[in-house]
């Protein structure tokens, strides 16, 4: 299951019994969780494979407190600019493997003191959180949790160390939870859930004038609902193919300019095997999607008000705006590739949001510990539903980088521990916070391999945005603008000695804005933003006690400016408890 909406990337799992594929079909749209659970629910036979620690009734429960200090030195390689402060920190990293539940908990809070005046006290908040509990026979639940820091304003400067000063970046919160109930009744089976999340965002570092006074809204809160329910019958139960019906209301209210998601999915699907390792799909479905939002008090001049925040303040006597609306039927059909038990692949295509409409997965588990996944992504999503729903893709086992000093930001790739879990991205919701609705499209690739003492990933994507917003809002500039993205992330570690080992990470991203019109520097705001770096780190523990030194490389680059090159270097010790 995922989280309180359903991630456009998420297709169902298409599993062999005997020589029938018994395969699951889901759609880019609230309504596929239901679809793709209650599938999966009635063909799926549990594996070692697919239930690892689970199916042998492993039990395995660790909580790990720690406290650390830690001192570290940024240089701005293209000025005179050196900045240095001394970090305290304390965190807890736990997980729980057991037949009922499975999860992991990753946190740390980390106060900042800044040496000289050029650099404030700062409060970071880092960590990710991922359980599935299965309460009863037919009830279990599920809930996630991030907080992070995220790069703000897709125009701006795109920090990617967050070391030192950093512009344009926002601390970031998110949690959902909710139950899910499957049951049957002969050769049908019933599924439903229900997710209830909660998003917040903090106002990002960095001034309007760097941007020539021209600015996107300052993202505030935002809670959501989602309900889905589904009837489902596998092939060779009834018919030599298999339905589901499935339906979903989803609506999501957030505080900025009391903005609205509201949608209604209503969808039939059939599956029909042609062979022992393919089957078709096709389904068809209606759906009514409108957001919607109010003006922002205006001044004299049209610019709009901002409260003590820099939010805009909401003109409650304003009609409700339409920034999207959808109505009516749309469609698809695909192909599910199973040749064993360790490969899926499965692509669609349809019309839908009045064009064609692209999505799908692949994944190959090439053991244990090897692992890679590929999702093709398409759908309507705000800032809130797409990331509550990127945690929910994420694994509930992960890696959290304990012994990289300058830390896990959890706001780019997180990997998995296992090769039938290697991860997932949230680059593409990471790239850029507007509180604006958008048609998300795009595709990321994620692997994760363990080899003896080495563990390496890689995760690499592309992902655009259309931005919707009322064409008579005033003082908004997101109307019609469509940006994009591409990423590039990989990490290695290797352990040295059973108490020291060394770890590195690349990273590079590209963003371009698409909004015209906008100068920040004398660059068009249209112009591509580059942000690349690298990290090295080694660590050696005694005991309890562990420590790091780490050095690392940072350069971003607008348009055909110079680049911004920056250097950071960091010691530091941790004590287990």
């Amino acid at each position: 299951m995922t989280g309180p909406t359903i991630r456009p990337t998420v297709r169902g799992r298409a599993l062999l019994q005997g020589a029938v594929v018994l395969a699951a079909l889901t759609v880019p749209s609230a309504i596929a969780q239901a679809q793709a659970q209650a599938q999966a629910q009635a063909q799926v036979t549990p594996t070692a494979t697919d239930t690892p620690g689970a199916a042998q009734g492993a039990r395995r429960v660790t909580i790990v407190p720690y406290v650390e200090v830690s001192q570290t030195l940024a240089a701005d390689l293209d000025g005179d600019d050196v900045l240095t402060y001394t970090s305290l920190a304390a965190g807890v990293d736990a997980a729980v493997q057991t037949k009922q539940i499975s999860g992991q908990l990753s946190y740390r809070y980390e106060h900042r003191f800044g040496w000289g005046d050029k650099l404030g006290d700062d409060d970071i908040h880092s960590g990710l959180a991922r359980v599935d509990a299965r309460l009863t026979r037919n009830l279990t639940l599920e809930a996630a949790g991030i907080a992070t820091r995220a790069r703000s304003d897709i125009r701006g400067a795109a920090p990617g160390l967050l070391v030192g000063n950093v512009n344009n970046v926002s601390q970031v919160f998110a949690v959902y939870a909710g139950p899910s109930f499957t049951s049957t009744a002969g050769p049908v089976t019933f599924n439903a859930d229900y997710r209830l999340g909660y998003t917040k965002v903090e106002t990002p570092t960095f001034g309007d004038t760097a941007l020539g006074g021209q600015r996107l809204d300052y993202y505030d809160d935002s809670i959501g609902n989602t309900v889905t329910a589904s009837a489902s019958v596998r092939p060779g139960a009834i018919a030599p193919f298999g339905v589901t019906v499935s339906g979903s209301y989803d609506r999501e209210t957030a505080s900025q300019l009391k903005q609205r998601y509201e949608g209604y999915y209503g969808r039939g699907d059939v599956l029909m095997p042609i062979s022992p390792y393919v089957a078709l799909t096709a389904g068809v479905g209606y759906e009514k999607i409108e957001t919607s939002q109010k003006d922002a008090v205006v001044d004299a001049t049209g610019t709009p008000v901002l409260d003590d925040d820099g939010r805009f303040v909401t003109n409650a006597a304003s009609p409700r705006r339409i920034a999207y609306r959808t109505d009516g039927i749309y469609y698809d059909a695909g192909v599910i590739w199973r040749p064993n038990r360790r490969t899926s692949v499965e692509g669609h295509v349809g019309r839908r949001y009045g064009s064609l409409s692209y999505t799908g997965t692949a994944t190959y588990q090439a053991s244990q510990s090897v692992g890679m996944a590929v999702n093709v992504y398409d759908g309507v999503q705000t800032f809130g539903r797409q990331l509550r729903t990127g945690i929910g893709s994420l694994p509930t086992s992960f890696l959290t980088g304990n012994q990289q000093g300058f830390g896990q930001q959890f706001n780019g790739c997180v990997f998995g521990s296992t090769g039938t879990a290697p991860g997932a991205c949230l680059d593409d919701v990471f790239q850029s916070i507007s509180t604006a609705s958008y048609r998300a499209r795009g595709i990321d690739a994620v692997i994760s391999a363990t080899r003896g003492r080495s563990t390496w990933g890689a995760g690499a994507g592309y992902t655009n945005r259309k931005l919707y917003a009322p064409n008579v809002a005033p003082g908004l500039i997101v109307t019609g603008v469509e940006d994009q993205s591409y990423y590039g992330q990989l990490f290695y570690v290797r352990r040295l000695t059973q108490a020291s080992g060394i770890n590195a990470d690349l990273f590079v991203n590209y963003y371009d804005p698409g909004v015209a019109n906008v100068v920040a520097d004398g660059v068009s705001g249209d112009d591509g933003v580059w942000s690349y770096g690298a990290t090295g780190t080694y660590y050696h523990n005694f005991g309890r006690l562990g420590t790091t030194a780490s050095l690392g490389l940072y350069s971003f680059k607008v348009g055909d400016l110079d680049s911004d090159w920056s250097a950071q270097a960091l010691i530091g010790a941790r004590y287990q408890f």
